[in-house]
């Protein structure tokens, strides 16, 4: 008998043990304790440097350095605005960049986070504790790199290059199907125009001109792109240049004659009209000078609405070919997908008449 209870009591507490083992392991084994591994917590994703980048899982925190007109555009599109945490430059806090801050009210009162030659403030950066900064300036990453803020670098040299660029960031942003939607519509978007214009003889095809009237350069050879795209002829193409803007007198410009002239800055068009000498041209003739349309960016330059640029384009050279085209509805559609914003009417104007800021 002894012998039988003392059994009774070993069996009664190994199932005490056993139970209780299980029951701390339960506790311990709750989803809500335990921590992922390191590797699932990160992803690494390779820029367009080439270099391998390892960032959080989840990007909370964003900073745009450089360009930042340019790159906040890119990131509004890819549906991240709300993360940027830096302000604008000194020169996009004018009003002609508002709506920097229309599509995203946050980055009004947020430090800036560049210096006025877009060397990084790394002490700002550093408080602001990034996930991601976003470049274009590729002698910043080594700064950032070596005090320990992620960096994923962009190359924007020919006009497409958008396109890669995107679908970095929606590795980066781990949103791989707005990267998609951009690319289609830019790709869609052209195709449809180069159809059209496809059918104008060469001969028929308008002169063009962009350029800043105040500082006599055509700003940027993206224009080119478009230019051609929209079936113009620049009248600038093939001419070498050694940055992205070159420079002409008075007397090149007489020499072209262009018949359509867009000027990158508001003003220039009230400049020429005002300006005895630019009276003999053309495109002042026939009244044929346009500002360029400014929203998140001026779209004449290198900007994620290019596929607007080059619709609006299309219809200003060639009204009647394009005549089925609505540009409003088109803008408007634009940027509610990409920008999460429904633009009214009289914002939809101001942006496609260029008079944003006047």
């Amino acid at each position: 008998m002894e012998v039988s209870k003392v059994r009774r009591r070993i069996i009664f507490i190994s199932v005490l043990l056993i139970v209780s083992l299980l029951f701390v392991s339960g506790c311990q084994q709750n989803p809500a304790a335990v921590s992922e591994p390191e590797e699932e917590q990160t992803r690494t994703i390779v820029d367009m440097a080439g270099r391998e980048v390892t960032l959080p899982k989840n990007i909370e925190r964003i900073i745009t350095l450089g360009p930042v007109p340019v790159l906040n555009g890119i990131t509004m599109a890819m549906g991240q605005k709300d993360k940027i945490v830096n302000g604008l430059p000194d020169f996009a806090q004018s009003p002609r960049w508002k709506y920097q801050t229309v599509f995203a009210p946050n980055i009004a009162d947020k430090p800036v986070m560049q210096n006025s030659d877009q060397d990084p403030n790394i002490e700002e950066m550093l408080k602001a504790d990034p996930d991601v900064v976003i470049t274009m300036n590729s002698q910043s990453v080594d700064t950032l790199e070596s005090n320990g803020i992620p960096v994923v670098f962009l190359s924007w040299k020919d006009p497409e290059d958008i396109k890669e660029a995107v679908k970095v960031l929606g590795e980066v942003f781990d949103n791989q199907k707005r990267a998609e939607e951009y690319v289609e519509y830019f790709d869609s978007t052209i195709s449809k125009v180069r159809d059209t214009v496809s059918k104008i003889p060469e001969e028929e095809r308008v002169k063009v001109l962009y350029c800043s009237v105040e500082r006599m350069v055509q700003p940027h050879h993206v224009a080119e792109w478009w230019i051609e795209t929209a079936g113009g002829s620049s009248v600038t193409a093939g001419i070498e240049r050694t940055g992205n803007s070159l420079s002409f007198d008075f007397e090149q410009l007489l020499n072209w004659d262009p018949e359509i002239i867009i000027v990158c800055e508001p003003k220039g068009v009230s400049d020429i009209a005002n300006d005895q000498r630019f009276s003999q041209l053309k495109a002042v003739k026939n009244n044929q000078v346009f500002k360029a349309p400014h929203g998140a960016h001026i779209w004449t330059n290198r900007t994620i609405e290019q596929p607007l640029t080059v619709l609006w384009a299309a219809k200003t050279f060639y009204p009647e070919q394009f005549k089925d085209l609505d540009l409003n509805k088109e803008v408007k559609d634009f940027y509610k997908h990409f920008f999460d914003y429904e633009l009214p009417p009289e914002e939809i104007e101001e942006i496609v008449s260029g008079d944003v800021g006047q």
